[in-house]
């Protein structure tokens, strides 16, 4: 396999969660340490992490923001953040405390010129497009909203703008450790061709990971399977070893 796997670390009131379909209610807390369990990831040979936000998904602005330096400052991880980025000055402290790259999401749909300056400001090396949907349609304040805004156009479109990356996260998926939407990003993959898609929900053993490799997707961020050992620390490092 050659697919890239990304873990991900959940942030609300600077500890590790996983929410499952994004609900807030159905919250589990993992770990107080975002930093030792980023540590850990690091320790298994993965060079990524997708760090999320979910207080600042809530309240539309960066909230943790600490944790993104400790771990970008105390771990070689190439760390993408996203959650609640919704002005300049968001952007900037994301940036400064060491993130190399951020997801934009809800402001994709709710604020495009300012989504589209970034990009500009940027590039699209560090500006990832979150698609995150349900039922076809984009999904935006964590999950909270439903749009009108079909999933594959909506891509198509800011790939027109010169977005590269996405990240697309079938919501019905998330959590549930039931497989990922593989039909969702066969559908993107030939719609959108040259499009770096990172696929994101329902992973939940490495049987699902090896789905999407086989589709040609060349990244995947996995959470709740880690933390629930489907996916075990030693799975990753000796998947990382003979990549």
């Amino acid at each position: 396999m050659s697919i890239n796997i990304i873990p991900a670390i959940d942030i609300i009131e600077g500890k590790c969660v996983r929410l499952s379909q994004g609900d807030y209610a159905q919250k589990k807390v993992y770990n107080e340490s975002p930093l030792d369990v980023a540590r850990a990831f690091e320790d298994c040979g993965c060079t990524r992490l997708h760090l999320v936000d979910l207080d600042g998904a809530k309240s539309h602005h960066i909230v943790n923001y600490r944790v993104l330096e400790a771990i970008a400052g105390h771990t070689s991880l190439t760390v993408d953040f996203g959650g609640g980025l919704k002005s300049d000055d968001d952007l900037r402290i994301a940036f400064e405390c060491g993130a190399a790259m951020i997801t934009g999401g809800s402001i994709a749909v709710l604020q495009p010129a300012t989504f589209q300056a970034w990009l500009s400001a940027y590039g699209s090396d560090r500006i990832i497009l979150g698609a995150d949907s349900r039922d076809g349609f984009i999904a935006t304040q964590g999950w909270l909203n439903d749009s009108d805004k079909s999933v594959i156009p909506f891509i198509q479109h800011y790939h027109d703008l010169g977005v590269t990356k996405v990240i697309s996260t079938d919501i019905a998926c998330d959590g549930m450790l039931q497989g990922p939407s593989v039909e969702l990003y066969n559908n993107i993959l030939a719609a959108v061709p040259g499009l770096h898609l990172i696929a994101s929900g329902g992973v939940g053993d490495m049987s699902h990971v090896e789905a999407l490799d086989a589709a040609g997707v060349p990244e995947v961020i996995v959470g709740k399977a880690i933390y629930e050992n489907h996916i075990t620390l030693n799975d990753l490092y000796s998947y990382n070893k003979q990549r």
